[in-house]
């Protein structure tokens, strides 16, 4: 699968999947709501959004730097028709707990750790940015628990264009007033809706007294990017059908990145979805679930 992703969604049904139009299960997503949740993990306190359907094949979804789990909130209720989803803050990150170490094994031993909480023996993970990193470090160190890997928008090799971008976001965390955060946020993506960017921002910020507004992130969290040309390694142990799902207009992942990504990762694939940054969900949800409901239901996952 190369290029652009066409085609319907799935609706689950008993007992074979059946094929129905994303933008259609878009408009039946907006009415549920997710349940907040916490978890004690390593001692730490973890935040997550339970989406359910549970009983329903398991997909664990991993937000990227700076984000929160409602970064997902676009897709996450049309795929909870036929799987249990939950959505992670990971540590350092939202309503989860700064953390003193953000190495890459300390998130692959909360991954492990969470699948446990919720008693998940196996799972798909869908990860994107630094939740794709994590989620294929995850797949290399523990392959026995990975049913289906789906990697968004991000590979070991990120484009200089897009690191550049991102550093500059967010090299300010602290605003003078709400508006003025929403307003450098959608200058960022301007894909977006302001009233999309102020729902965003609003789980993802924290408001003080005397008015201003800092991201609840843990500026520590950068402290664990090391080398990310190491973490080739890691994709060529992934061993579950892998799907990475790229943003036509993201400066983030090359060509070169792409292709491989996909020499490593025996009968991996590959979705471009159009109009679509590195917020590869949330810019275009209906792009994004055309790419990842059919490779889920193709691996009955």
């Amino acid at each position: 699968m190369r290029g652009p992703v066409a085609g319907g969604f799935f609706r689950a049904g008993a007992p074979v999947l059946q094929w129905m139009d994303a933008s259609r299960l878009l408009r039946y997503g907006r009415a549920m709501r997710a349940i907040d949740r916490y978890a004690r993990l390593g001692g730490r306190r973890f935040h997550y959004l339970d989406w359910g359907t549970r009983g329903a094949p398991a997909v664990l979804m991993l937000h990227g730097g700076a984000q929160t789990a409602h970064s997902f909130d676009e897709v996450a209720p049309v795929l909870a028709r036929g799987h249990h989803v939950v959505c992670l803050d990971q540590r350092g990150h939202g309503d989860t707990a700064w953390a003193p170490r953000y190495r890459r094994n300390d998130f692959v031993a909360d991954i492990d750790a969470m699948l446990d909480h919720l008693g998940w023996e196996t799972a798909s993970l869908v990860g994107m940015s630094l939740g794709g990193l994590n989620a294929i470090a995850f797949a290399a160190s523990c392959p026995a628990r990975m049913r289906t890997l789906v990697v968004v928008d991000v590979v070991p090799s990120v484009a200089p264009e897009g690191r550049d971008a991102i550093a500059k976001q967010l090299s300010v965390q602290e605003f003078a007033s709400f508006d003025d955060a929403v307003a450098m946020a959608h200058a960022f993506n301007p894909r977006r809706t302001l009233e999309n960017i102020r729902e965003r921002l609003g789980h993802a910020m924290r408001g003080f007294p005397d008015g201003r507004w800092r991201y609840k992130f843990d500026p520590d969290i950068v402290s664990g990017a090391h080398d990310l040309e190491r973490q080739w390694a890691d994709v060529r142990r992934i061993r579950c059908p892998a799907l990475l799902v790229r943003g036509a207009e993201s400066p983030i992942v090359t060509h070169e990145g792409t292709e491989r990504f996909l020499a490593l990762v025996p009968g991996s694939r590959t979705a471009e979805v159009a109009g679509a940054g590195h917020s590869v969900m949330g810019d275009n949800p209906t792009g994004f679930l055309d790419a990842v409901g059919p490779f889920l239901a193709r691996h009955g996952a």
